[in-house]
């Protein structure tokens, strides 16, 4: 079977289904028909064999009871051959339902072994192996970028955060020595071992040096 004919199931044998549920869905409605005019025959009997039975004609009324018996006998008749039509109904039903169902696996598997035909396991795990090699040529790449170079290679980080300490312990010593009602001044590096041999005065502001230049004037006099 191609593979067209397994994605689109038998056409062919579809539309039989098809039309047999058609005609019997027509059968059936012609029966319901027929039913439906047999009730009111045999309802017009038993209103006739009334009447009858009012003017003591009592031959004519057993004949109109016989008449509605046959037409109930008639009614049950058409009762089971509807009851056999919708039985031949569900199980064609049932049939296509499964057929479409068998076909459409059908379909899904041819469908999957055509896909796994054109994926070979080899190429695979070459795509894989291409994948990580790049992966890790990209990870070599990032590593050579973020390596310095220069003058910056020579720096000993272990150095560096020594002296990073040396800042920090600086930096809290001189807050300490600071007093608690003045903000504290920028603090000033000073290496390890060396301290400063006289405190750095403070920056004179303008009125201080406007009030020391009048002082020197009355002292040149």
């Amino acid at each position: 079977m191609s593979m067209f004919s397994r994605v689109f199931g038998k056409p062919k044998q579809e539309n039989n289904a098809l039309t047999t549920l058609d005609k019997l869905n027509e059968t059936l409605e012609m029966l319901e028909k027929k039913e439906k005019v047999l009730l009111k025959k045999a309802a017009a009997e038993i209103e006739k064999a009334k009447e009858y039975t009012k003017g003591k004609n009592k031959r004519a009324a057993i004949q109109c009871l016989k008449r509605k018996r046959l037409y109930e006998q008639q009614i049950e008749q058409l009762g089971n051959f509807q009851l056999r039509i919708h039985d031949q109904m569900i199980m064609l039903e049932g049939a296509k339902a499964t057929t479409e169902t068998v076909d459409a696996l059908r379909s899904g598997a041819a469908t999957m072994k055509a896909m796994q035909k054109a994926v070979n396991i080899d190429d695979v795990d070459k795509t894989m192996d291409e994948i990580n090699e790049q992966t890790e040529n990209m990870k070599q790449i990032q590593e050579a970028l973020s390596t310095p170079i220069g003058a910056a290679a020579d720096f000993d980080e272990d150095e560096l955060e020594a002296e990073l300490e040396e800042l920090e312990g600086a930096e809290l010593e001189e807050q300490l020595l600071q007093p608690a009602t003045t903000a504290p001044a920028a603090s000033v590096y000073v290496p390890a071992g060396r301290q400063p041999s006289r405190p750095v005065p403070a920056k004179q502001t303008a009125p201080e040096e406007d009030e020391l230049a009048a002082l020197q004037a009355e002292m040149a006099l």
